[in-house]
C-alpha cells in the first residue's frame, strides 16, 4: 500500500511563534498562507504543517500521488483503493471518501492510542 507523502499537522497556537521556532530548526515555508492561519514547513524530506485554529489535536497525514515536494507520483494507490483495503481489514472510519468518485478524496481513521490518521488526495 502506497501512502504517499508523510508530514505531521500540528495544532498551534501562535503561527508565527511556531513558525520561528521551526526555522531555527532548519525548516522553511514550502507553502500555505499566514493569512488563512497555516504553512507547510519543510526540511529535507520532513514536513510538518503548522495550523492555528483548524483542529485541536495533531494529525498524521499522508497524501496519495504525492511526493515530499508536492509534486505528482506517476504511480500511487488511490485513496478509494487504500480505504477500501483497510475497510477489509477490519478498520473503522471517522469520515469517508465517496468510493463512487474519482479525483480529490480523504478518509480519516484514528489509531488504537487515539492519533488522528488523514489520508488525503489531491489530485
Amino acid at each position: 500500500m502506497k501512502l504517499g507523502a508523510f508530514s505531521i499537522s500540528l495544532a498551534v497556537k501562535d503561527l508565527a511563534t511556531s513558525k520561528a521556532f521551526y526555522e531555527k530548526l532548519g525548516f522553511t515555508a514550502f507553502g500555505g498562507n499566514m493569512e488563512h492561519n497555516y504553512l507547510i514547513m519543510k526540511n529535507g524530506n520532513a514536513l510538518i504543517g503548522l495550523f492555528q485554529g483548524m483542529f485541536e489535536n495533531n494529525i498524521l497525514t499522508f497524501n496519495p500521488g504525492w511526493d515530499e515536494s508536492a509534486s505528482p507520483l506517476k504511480s500511487y494507490d488511490d485513496v478509494r483503493a487504500i480505504q477500501k483495503k483497510l475497510k477489509e481489514d477490519g478498520l473503522t472510519f471517522e469520515t469517508e471518501a465517496d468510493e463512487d468518485t474519482t479525483g480529490p478524496a480523504s478518509f480519516v481513521i484514528t489509531d488504537p492510542d487515539g492519533n488522528t490518521i488523514l489520508v488525503d488526495q489531491h489530485l
